[in-house]
């Protein structure tokens, strides 16, 4: 006799020095593993978790988005109180919500957001700072920062921006915001969102765009390697500590599906 089941949203939030990503591996520590682990001590069996995407080990979230599907009498009220009690301080469930049976977290997903944190301060290097930044504690040339990230927006091949690419997908993105902002008294914040991004694409981009406002690069590099046409390479990738995935965004009916136009 089959049992009742309901499909719940999560919106997580994890401490990424915490963990080797989110994707589960073996004998490594995974947000993916922890959440999969809380819900067996609680349902008593294995269920899995789907991600709306990978994250790489030492990147943070506070707006992952995951699945799982647990028998009925389960609220969602209920399965957020649970998961909180048992789950390792690293991770917290912000929120659960019912969902169709047809919703997929990653292939669902029509946007994501990104933020990088950058601590140009000295006292960006507290430990209780530097866990959640990159604590380069100097001086950046913001409007530098920021005429290369106006670069970014629309349709682009992020190709020299990716460690490695989707081949059957390509490397073409479609940026709908970048931008740089101040940070509170410790440094600055760079914000991005697209339909989808390249293994490592972010940190690349705020690797190079920090050269560039510390004018170790040239402004107009920026332009040549989005155009592909040139042997100009990026900078190297900024550290993960400093990166958050902050939002994933679904149709507001889940029938409309993504769209890469």
């Amino acid at each position: 006799m089959t049992h009742p089941e309901t499909r719940f949203k999560l919106t997580l939030h994890y401490d990424g020095a915490a963990f080797r990503g989110w994707q589960l591996q073996p004998g490594a520590a995974t947000a993916q593993g922890a959440i999969e682990e809380a819900l067996a001590r609680l349902t008593g069996e294995h269920r899995t978790v789907l991600g709306s995407g990978r994250t790489d080990t030492g990147v943070h979230a506070t707006g992952q988005v995951a699945t799982v599907t647990v028998p009925a009498p389960w609220t969602a009220t209920e399965l957020a109180r649970a998961l909180n009690a048992v789950l390792p301080g690293t991770i917290w469930v912000r929120d659960i919500e019912p969902v169709p049976d047809g919703f997929h977290p990653r292939y669902g997903a029509i946007s994501r957001s990104y933020e990088y944190r950058i601590g140009t301060a000295p006292h960006a290097a507290s430990p209780f700072h530097r866990r959640w930044c990159w604590p380069l504690c100097r001086p950046l040339d913001l409007e530098a920062a920021n005429r290369a990230a106006r670069l970014l927006p629309g349709k682009h091949a992020f190709r020299a921006f990716a460690k490695s690419g989707q081949p059957q997908r390509g490397y073409v993105c479609r940026v709908s915001n970048a931008r740089w902002r101040p940070w509170k008294d410790l440094g600055v914040v760079f914000e991005i969102s697209a339909n989808r991004f390249l293994h490592r694409m972010v940190r690349y981009l705020v690797g190079t765009m920090v050269e560039i406002a510390r004018g170790r690069r040239r402004e107009e590099e920026m332009a040549l390697l989005l155009s592909g046409d040139t042997d100009l390479r990026t900078s190297r990738p900024a550290p993960p500590q400093g990166l958050f995935l902050t939002r994933v965004e679904y149709p507001a009916d889940p029938a409309d599906g993504p769209s890469d136009e």
